[in-house]
């Protein structure tokens, strides 16, 4: 009972940190450690502490893992839309426009990583949490057809709250949607690499996110369709310490590997190189 408690305290701690971290300091939800926002954006927003993985925004995330000089973003002005008239959405659109400098919830580019050309698509989950609209569907469709014309090798950057209430069935039709166009993809033989951030849950999960060749993921990244109280609360069971976390769906096969953020480069780097066709250096 006591350890319970415990367990609380730790968290409304954590919790008090992050409220009264100064603008030049952000608290880690992990262990309430207070680092300068300049440290943790050199250390690619991992926590120095305790390696918690800070959300990150599409474009440094694209900085991170792009060779310098290689970024061309591609359907960079594809408009976000209100197909459904719903009340009060056109205007929560243009304040998370406002907030974070993006049309929609996702980045999509044409870069080089290891010198090797693909096609790279991040969601970014400060944009109604990565929700994915018919927009955010019709940019992965691009890039995905795009790298299929092009016989380049396809990577995502999965972060997604799940479909976007706002726009009903014309959201979860891109379930339907990216998923053919990958297979499209597989058809060619071409690569496709899926790499799971916190969090990739709903929709999201149950169509491109987990129909990679290759499935990585964050440490910590919880990964799922329902969330889990949801799930217990459905079927009155108490669920496994770390359920639909990164470690756990890797422990139970439905990742391939974790990967820090630090090693999620060279990762990229080094799976390029084997399924290059022809394999030369891998030869060699």
């Amino acid at each position: 009972m006591n350890g319970i408690f415990a367990q609380r305290r730790a968290r409304l701690l954590s919790m008090k940190a992050v409220r009264e971290a100064g603008p030049q300091a952000s608290a880690c939800p992990g262990c309430g450690a207070q680092s300068d926002r300049t440290v943790l954006s050199r250390n690619l927003w991992v926590c120095p502490k305790c390696g918690h993985h800070f959300p990150l925004d599409a474009y440094s995330r694209l900085k991170s893992v792009l060779d310098a000089g290689s970024f061309r973003e591609l359907n960079e002005k594809y408009p976000a839309a209100d197909p459904l008239r719903f009340p009060g959405y056109p205007e929560k659109l243009k304040k998370a426009q406002e907030k974070t400098g993006l049309t929609e919830a996702v980045v999509t580019a044409l870069g080089t990583i290891g010198g090797r050309r693909c096609v790279v698509g991040v969601m970014d989950s400060r944009f109604f949490m990565g929700s994915m609209s018919a927009a955010v569907g019709e940019k992965i469709t691009l890039a995905m057809e795009y790298a299929t014309k092009s016989r380049l090798p396809l990577i995502l950057f999965c972060a997604s709250g799940g479909a976007r209430m706002q726009e009903g069935i014309l959201s979860l039709m891109q379930m339907a949607k990216t998923s053919a166009a990958l297979g499209r993809h597989a058809q060619k033989g071409l690569l496709y690499i899926s790499v799971l951030t916190d969090p990739t849950t709903g929709g999201v999960t149950a169509s491109f996110a987990s129909l990679g060749d290759i499935i990585l993921a964050e440490p910590g990244a919880l990964i799922g369709f329902a969330g889990p109280r949801v799930i217990q609360q459905t079927i009155g069971q108490t669920l496994p310490e770390g359920f639909q976390r990164a470690e756990y769906q890797e422990e139970h096969g439905f990742v391939d590997a974790v990967v820090p953020r630090s090693q999620m480069r060279e990762t990229l780097v080094q799976l390029l190189l084997l399924h290059e066709k022809g394999g030369r250096e891998w030869k060699n």
